[in-house]
């Protein structure tokens, strides 16, 4: 059987490009005892709340004819983010050279924590430039990467 992440990222695709967007991730997770399915959107120049309204009627409507899902969840569309997660070799691949934020699962000397710029992303090992230079985490280690927002 399929995940419903999966099923949904090929209904939600062709509609998300009907509108000038990309899909950047979907997440089914459970929160506070409620089912959550999330869409996140892309485009040039940022997603707004008119795209997010665009895409989530007729992925709705898609999902309630496909019926993927048991039970009852809240389907929720938004933007990606300026501080958006990478998870995808094509999101690295994107953001090269880019301020990002690695937290890892255990303290390396002493932090879990450490930001600089993604240098390199193979097999899901990040390399980062740091301070002291250039530091590759194995996959294994790193819990999360997502870019860096600093004003």
């Amino acid at each position: 059987m399929a995940k419903v992440t999966d099923i949904t990222a090929a209904l939600a695709r062709p509609i998300i490009e009907q509108n000038g967007c990309t899909l950047w991730d979907v997440e089914y997770v459970k929160e506070a005892g409620e089912w959550f399915l999330r869409v996140y959107i892309d485009k040039d120049g940022g997603v707004d709340i008119n795209d997010c309204e665009a895409v989530s009627r007729p992925l709705s409507d898609a999902l309630d004819e496909a019926d993927p899902i048991e039970g009852s969840y809240t389907l929720e569309v938004s933007s990606a983010g300026l501080d958006r997660v990478l998870k995808r070799p094509e999101h690295f691949a994107a953001f090269l050279g880019s301020q990002v934020d690695v937290r890892l699962y255990r303290p390396l000397e002493g932090r879990k924590d450490h930001s600089g710029l993604l240098k390199g992303y193979e097999n899901g090992d990040v390399t980062v430039e740091l301070p002291g230079g250039a530091v590759t985490f194995p996959k294994k280690d790193v819990a999360q990467v997502r870019l860096a927002v600093s004003f």
